[in-house]
Formats: structure tokens, C-alpha cells, sequence
């Protein structure tokens, strides 16, 4: 978590609300400030996000040292040294976080098309929920990147986490290790997490434990399903085996 030391610009301006339409750039950009925000007793690193950026989710880290404490003996006045860091995507810090492997990058030219934020203003957050601007960053990303990765770039994007695995295996013994896709059971936000859905024996389970406190509506109902018509050559064969219980050899009826 990144923290700026507060200053005077965001006390009016973040309590406006959100009119309906296209985005509210400057409220985005407001809630994503504070999200990156981070104060240090010895170092100070800002996360500054221009409203003249194309992309409201990069920010530009500038780290200062505090000047050396001199001793009485020095005659001369403390040195102050700073240092100027690279240009970070956020999009790119928050994707590499521990638990995040299952999000893939969201291309900026598909965030800078207002057409594809329409009607996020009213799922985002309201005034009450301001104080949890902690999580707006998060939520706002979630709600983009369920739209981009049914995208033909999301879906590419996405075929290379399956291929690699990144989402996991299906624990089912007969499917054998099946590389299984992220779904959600809902559409609506907080309503359930992330699960994880087999193309082989086509159900879902949970996923490891670093993934499941991922909100599912951040994939949705749609996309596994989705991919999985797309690209036709990724879905596997059915099982052919299937567990039968026995007692002493023979099978247990079954009423």
C-alpha cells in the first residue's frame, strides 16, 4: 500500500458524487490516490496520477531522502539527495500481487473508451462507502476487467494463464490434472468469490487458498464458458472414467 501525505485539493472535490453517463475521470482518479497511498517517517514515496494522462491507472513513484542529521563539528549545512524512480503501471503492480495472478492486464486503449466504462459510475461507490476507497481501486479494475477479458485481446491474454495453469487443476482424480478456467457464480459484486470451473468434467470448485477471497464477479458467469467456444481446440474430452463405489469387490447398489 502506497500512502501520500495529505495535503489541501481532496477534501470538496472527493465528496462529490458521481453523475451518470461517462466516468467521472477525476473521482477515479481521487479514489485510486488513496488507494496508492503510503507515508514513511524516512522515505516519502507519492503515487501522483494526472487528470491530463491518458491512463488514470499509471502513476509516477518519486522517492526523496531526508537530509542527514549533521553533527556539531560540520561546518557546512545538510545535503538532501533524491532519487527519481521508473514509471509504474499501476495496472501492472496490482496484477503481480501476491493472490492476483488470476487478473490479467487490461489494455489501456480499452480502459480510455468511455463506451466500455458505461454504467460503471453507479457500481462503483457511493458516499457512504467512501471510507472504503481502500477497495474502490480494486473494485473499479474488477468491474473493467470482467468486460475486458471477453474481448478477443482479454481472451488472448487469458489463454496464455490457461495454458500455464496459473488458475489451477481440477482436484477430480479422473480428470487428471485438467487446467481449469476462473468463474464466477454471480454477476453482482460481493455476492460470492472466485471459483474455479473444469472444461473436462464441466463443474467447479474452490480455488487454491491465496485465490479465494477474489470477488467472482471480477470474471463472471459468462466468461469460461465463453473462451471455451472461441477456442473450440482448448476444451478437452469428457471423462471416460468415473468412480463406482464397492463393498468387498461389488458394486453398491444404487436405489
Amino acid at each position: 500500500m502506497y500512502k501520500e501525505r495529505s495535503g489541501g485539493g481532496g477534501g470538496g472535490s472527493s465528496r462529490s458524487e458521481i453523475l451518470g453517463g461517462a466516468i467521472d475521470r477525476k473521482r477515479i482518479n481521487d479514489a485510486l490516490n488513496k488507494k496508492l497511498e503510503k507515508s514513511s517517517t524516512s522515505t516519502t514515496t507519492s503515487r501522483v496520477f494526472s487528470s491530463k494522462d491518458k491512463d488514470p491507472f499509471s502513476f509516477t513513484s518519486t522517492k526523496t531522502q531526508l537530509p542527514d542529521v549533521e553533527s556539531e563539528t560540520d561546518s557546512e549545512g545538510s545535503d538532501v539527495s533524491g532519487s527519481e524512480g521508473d514509471d509504474t503501471s499501476w495496472i501492472s503492480w496490482f496484477c503481480n500481487l501476491r493472490g492476483n495472478d488470476f487478473f490479467c492486464e487490461v489494455d489501456e486503449d480499452y480502459i480510455q473508451d468511455d463506451f466500455n466504462l458505461c454504467g460503471l459510475s453507479g457500481e462503483m461507490f457511493t458516499d457512504e462507502q467512501h471510507e472504503m476507497v481502500e477497495s474502490a481501486a480494486e473494485m473499479l479494475y474488477g468491474l473493467i476487467h470482467v468486460r475486458y477479458i471477453l474481448t478477443t485481446k482479454g481472451m488472448a491474454a487469458m489463454t496464455e494463464k490457461y495454458k500455464n495453469c496459473d488458475f489451477g487443476r481440477c482436484p477430480r482424480v479422473f480428470c487428471c490434472g485438467q487446467s481449469c478456467l476462473p468463474v464466477g457464480q454471480s454477476d453482482i459484486p460481493r455476492s460470492s468469490t472466485v471459483k474455479i470451473y473444469c472444461p473436462k468434467c464441466e463443474d467447479i470448485s474452490y480455488p487454491r487458498s491465496k485465490f479465494q477471497d477474489i470477488d467472482g464477479a471480477y470474471f463472471g458467469t459468462t466468461f469460461p464458458h465463453l473462451f471455451l467456444m472461441t477456442y473450440g481446440n482448448l476444451k478437452p474430452q469428457k471423462p471416460t472414467q468415473s468412480y463406482v463405489p464397492k463393498i468387498f469387490g461389488f458394486k453398491v447398489h444404487k436405489p
